[in-house]
């Protein structure tokens, strides 16, 4: 069983590989490297599946557990925001249009993950024959906490409690990774930490029948049960 996770970052992608006792990292430029990889499941924190109109249960489900911390989960990707109009100048442009939908604004953090979401969708479609589904983070890792909210990523006892859960998982490669590996790539810290969950993530659905779906023996996904699929028929679900 080999497990992949990723996470974007300013250029490219952290992939963490888990196959047993052995874990791999690497930065790679394009989503395209899955292509050349064997592997069971890959976990990937970008948006599979997309609304017309931005809205997705999966995101409203994920909001809500991660309570008090909902704005972890950002929502509202549309295929026709890149497709329409010109990254990264046409912003208000986007906006405008999507008001007159009668639509919720797209944020500019989202409006920037726009070419990530975008590769990926085109990926997705191309090779429906790779196991490559959502993941996301912050639900890995309060999975991994006992149920329990963490602290922000973005301060030192978060970074510290992730890492920690990773290496109780047996990531034991993680101080090597974020001490010395990361540097030069681009990937921040925390990059690299949500590859690991992502990869830990896609190892731990990897256990289970891979044709046994969300259900009684896994409840790690939301929404639970045969997903809404979006109109290129991607299952809009997130795994955890």
């Amino acid at each position: 069983m080999i497990a992949i996770g990723l996470d974007g970052f300013r250029k490219g992608w952290v992939a963490v590989t888990l196959h047993g006792d052995r874990a791999a990292i690497d930065f790679v430029p394009d989503i395209s490297w899955l292509r050349s990889q064997r592997f069971t499941i890959a976990a990937i924190d970008i948006p599979i599946g997309l609304s017309d109109d931005g809205e997705r249960a999966c995101d409203r489900e994920a909001r809500a557990l991660l309570r008090p911390h909902g704005s972890r989960v950002f929502s509202g990707a549309r295929r026709w925001l890149w497709r329409d109009f010109a990254y990264p100048q046409d912003f208000a442009k986007a906006n405008q249009a999507a008001a007159l939908r009668g639509q919720a604004r797209v944020s500019l953090q989202l409006w920037h993950l726009g070419p990530k979401i975008i590769e990926v969708d085109r990926f997705v479609c191309s090779h429906r024959d790779l196991d490559l589904r959502e993941s996301h983070p912050e639900l890995v890792f309060r999975r991994l906490n006992g149920e329990r909210p963490l602290p922000s990523k973005h301060s030192a006892d978060g970074l510290k409690l992730r890492r920690d859960l990773l290496i109780g998982r047996g990531v034991v490669q993680i101080d090597d990774w974020l001490a010395s590996a990361r540097i030069g790539s681009g990937a921040k810290a925390d990059d690299v930490l949500d590859a690991c969950a992502c990869a830990l993530a896609a190892r731990d659905l990897a256990a289970f029948d891979r044709t046994e779906r969300c259900g009684d023996r896994s409840e790690r996904c939301v929404p639970r049960g045969e997903p809404p699929r979006d109109d290129h028929g991607l299952p809009m679900q997130i795994w955890y």
